[in-house]
């Protein structure tokens, strides 16, 4: 399936890099800190930040894997490696929150609801675990 991936143009192979996949760990640590923190202020902000920090935890799967997202469509590319490494169900979450975050970021302002807001901390909580977890 990666191959197809690989093939299709979404990732290209790179040699494994430990130093990569550590500091995507940390990006996606941090950004999760934040999620919560805004979520006093802001639900939109919380939202896409939650969002970036699974795509900070899978872009860490990637790089250890020998891969990384190709320029074109970068997030569709870790939406579909997710979909590969993590199963139908997160990948699916992920592509909805992709579509969300554009929304929110370049067309509507407050459309994240503060349940959302929560859903994507929790979720991207347990993704990062996940992640984590592969990558042991």
């Amino acid at each position: 399936m990666l191959d197809e991936l690989e093939k299709d143009g979404y990732i290209r192979k790179l040699p494994p890099d430990p130093q990569r996949v550590e500091n995507s760990l940390q990006l996606a640590h941090r950004d999760l800190k934040s999620a919560r923190k805004m979520l006093e202020n802001d639900f939109d902000w919380s939202f896409n930040i939650a969002y970036n920090s699974i795509l900070q935890a899978i872009r860490a799967l990637m790089f250890q894997e020998g891969y990384r997202p190709s320029r074109r469509k970068s997030h569709r590319a870790v939406v579909k490696f997710a979909e590969v490494m993590l199963g139908k169900e997160d990948a699916t979450y992920l592509d909805r929150m992709r579509r969300k975050r554009h929304q929110s970021v370049y067309d509507i302002s407050g459309i994240v609801t503060m349940t959302e807001a929560q859903n994507a901390i929790t979720r991207a909580e347990k993704i990062i675990k996940k992640v984590e977890t592969e990558l042991e």
